[in-house]
């Protein structure tokens, strides 16, 4: 969500208002990093990624995870077997794609010389 943006009314279930606080102090700390240490970060992602484990995909559930973008990549994350980078925009997918490959074979030249 941008910093600057309105945020919109979403509806959501019972079920999904711990996930939706918990998504909203995400981004709350994604736009000023020094409000948290990295263990509490850390634990916040690691229950964020529990709670979403056990929710079933469902359309609140994918309006939550457009108003919250922190919370989609999370959702990613634990779908990336499947699904890849489906819920990134194209371009960005594309460009961290070709940046890891030039990493790798940046890498591997490195190794030969």
């Amino acid at each position: 969500m941008d910093a600057n943006a309105t945020p919109s009314l979403i509806m959501l279930p019972t079920r999904l208002k711990p996930l939706a606080a918990l998504a909203m102090l995400l981004e709350r700390l994604d736009r000023q990093p020094r409000q948290a240490s990295a263990e509490q970060y850390q634990r916040l992602v690691r229950e964020l990624g529990q709670l979403l484990a056990n929710t079933p995909m469902d359309d609140a559930l994918e309006n939550l995870l457009q108003a919250f973008p922190a919370l989609s990549e999370i959702y990613e994350n634990q779908h990336y077997e499947q699904a890849g980078l489906c819920r990134s925009p194209l371009e960005r997918s594309l460009n961290t794609e070709l940046a890891a490959t030039a990493l790798l074979k940046g890498l591997r030249d490195t190794r030969r010389h």
